[in-house]
């Protein structure tokens, strides 16, 4: 079995997943992981599977018969075992350059992106509009985990952060 990271594109409509699910089960695919979203009408997909070799191929074509997908993929293997794992919820104002200013202060201090989700939204009892972020990082030790929580409540006094556990 060979591990791949698929990525996949195509304006949505009801029944891509099973479409995609069938497709992966029939060529005796294992669908270990993925994260799946509806945005401005289109799907997207990121799926790490593991398919017998002699069907990755046949795979590849069933699912490019989608009509409109874009497809890409890369072969990988299992990850090491990550570092110190912590989970944050921040929320701010939102403003243009918001995920440049946390990734930067992430990356300043060694800790590695494993997840990321932002949102946009408005505040219902203000109509102020939100920025959300959800991310796990992978930290070396606590000391950089506090040195990473104080450089984001840098980026603004409208910063809220909670590390969820």
């Amino acid at each position: 079995m060979l591990r791949y990271l698929v990525t996949l594109q195509v304006a949505d409509k009801p029944g891509l997943v099973e479409q995609i699910a069938h497709s992966v089960s029939r060529h005796g695919g294992n669908w270990l992981d993925s994260e799946l979203r509806h945005i401005d009408g289109i799907f997207a997909a990121i799926l790490l599977l593991e398919v017998p070799a002699a069907n990755w191929d046949t795979l590849l074509e069933n699912l490019e018969c989608i009509e409109g997908l874009t497809l890409t993929y890369a072969k990988t293997r299992k990850a090491q075992a990550p570092q110190t794992v912590r989970r944050y919820s921040l929320v701010a104002y939102d403003r243009p350059g918001l995920v440049h200013d946390i990734s930067n202060k992430i990356n300043e201090l060694g800790a590695n992106i494993e997840r990321l989700s932002t949102h946009y939204e408005t505040a219902s009892h203000t109509g102020v509009a939100l920025f959300r972020a959800n991310f796990s990082l992978s930290v070396k030790d606590e000391a950089a985990e506090q040195r990473l929580t104080q450089a984001l409540y840098t980026i603004g006094d409208d910063v809220v952060l909670d590390i969820v556990d």
